[in-house]
């Protein structure tokens, strides 16, 4: 004789197709928990590689110091004369308008990027650029960026150029989508890249909108337009360019 399970009377029956929907989606929760899980752990390595990095480029960037200090030192213990590397990079700013401009200054400037006064904008120095530089010297100020001018100003008026737009930098996930595939994902690496005129500086530099400055505090002379050796503004700053920025910063 065969038993058969008869359900009693307080025994719910629950249909087949009921059962299987509440056992899809038990297991598409835990594969949700084991994704965040997962995603949580990709967060935290992520951000220890970039403190690393952060690290890193510290640790570099002291080092050369300390050998600039060791070199200059020993020059003058031998009686010697230190000379510094040729600079690589400028910070160009914008100080007159567009009246009365001759049309290659003019090309010079939309080339460089500069637009409207107080832009400025990363250039590196070759011979090219030095040339266009002697051309727009009437129209802008320029000098060599400390590395505190460049930190403060792409964390103070650094945005992204994405598809033409002007968007601020408020994520390291802004850098890596515009230069991920150049190991650029996140503001230290910008930044080194740009102080360092790395190799892959231009797209860097393009990456970042022209940078927009306020007028400075008492510091334009009288006669603005004349060469900063004459009393003026206009021209090669060389390191007083730190001064300038960081009033307009």
């Amino acid at each position: 004789m065969v038993a058969y399970n008869v359900p009693s009377a307080n025994q719910v029956l629950v249909p087949e197709t009921l059962l299987k929907k509440n056992q899809s989606c038990a297991k598409a929760a835990a594969a949700l928990v084991a994704k965040k899980a997962e995603a949580k752990k990709a967060r935290i390595a992520k951000r220890r590689d970039l403190f690393k990095r952060a690290a890193t480029y510290h640790a570099e960037n002291k080092a050369a110091e300390r050998r600039e200090v060791f070199l200059r030192r020993q020059a003058k213990k031998n009686g010697d004369f230190y000379v510094p590397a040729q600079p690589k990079l400028v910070f160009v700013v914008r100080i007159r308008g567009i009246n009365n401009i001759a049309p290659k200054p003019r090309k010079v400037l939309q080339l460089l990027r500069l637009l409207q006064i107080n832009n400025g904008v990363f250039v590196k120095l070759n011979k090219a650029t030095s040339e266009m530089l002697q051309l727009v010297q009437p129209y802008v100020a320029y000098g060599y960026p400390n590395q505190k001018t460049i930190r403060e100003l792409i964390y103070k008026r650094g945005y992204a150029k994405s598809d033409k737009q002007r968007i601020p930098i408020h994520d390291n996930s802004v850098i890596e989508k515009g230069l991920g595939k150049f190991n650029i994902v996140c503001v230290e690496d910008l930044i080194n890249e740009i102080a360092t005129v790395g190799p892959h500086f231009k797209e860097a530099s393009n990456f970042l909108w022209p940078f927009k400055l306020s007028n400075p505090n008492k510091l334009w002379h009288a006669r603005k337009f004349l060469h900063f050796v004459e009393g003026g503004d206009a021209g090669d700053r060389e390191n007083f360019i730190n001064k300038l920025v960081q009033s307009m910063n």
